[in-house]
């Protein structure tokens, strides 16, 4: 597991980067903007590029985000997808879920309101693989 901090930009957002089980955990904290967003996108790169990653966003503490998240979100969903992995995010409420419903992500990318609850849905349920 690991655990590592960063103040991105102008301080505004913090990613801590946790691995366990084969899925990351990207907890992000404050806002989502062009000068904040390479915190997020350094953190999504793969520690091993050809395995498809298991990313579990967590947008629960993030208060603001602009087209620069949205596109970071899309791009990384995308390059999980091609790569044989999948993310999943974690919105709890507020103008964040507003403006990625607004821009439709919401039909795209798994949402789930709750880190446990994204976790478990990556869990297969027991007897399945």
């Amino acid at each position: 597991m690991a655990d590592n901090r960063e103040a991105a930009g102008h301080g505004t957002l913090t990613v801590v980067r946790t691995d366990a089980d084969g899925i990351t955990v990207l907890g992000l904290e404050g806002e989502i903007d062009h000068q904040s967003v390479g915190g997020l996108t350094r953190a999504l790169v793969p520690a091993d590029s050809a395995v498809g990653q298991r990313v579990v966003i967590d947008l629960s503490r993030v208060t603001f985000m602009d087209s620069s998240g949205v596109n970071a979100l899309i791009a990384a969903f995308q390059a999980a997808g091609n790569a044989g992995g999948w993310l999943r995010l974690v919105v709890v409420r507020g103008a964040v879920l507003r403006t990625l419903q607004l821009v439709g992500l919401d039909t795209v990318i798994p949402f789930h309101p709750t880190l446990e609850d994204a976790l478990a849905a990556a869990r297969p349920e027991p007897g399945k693989s």
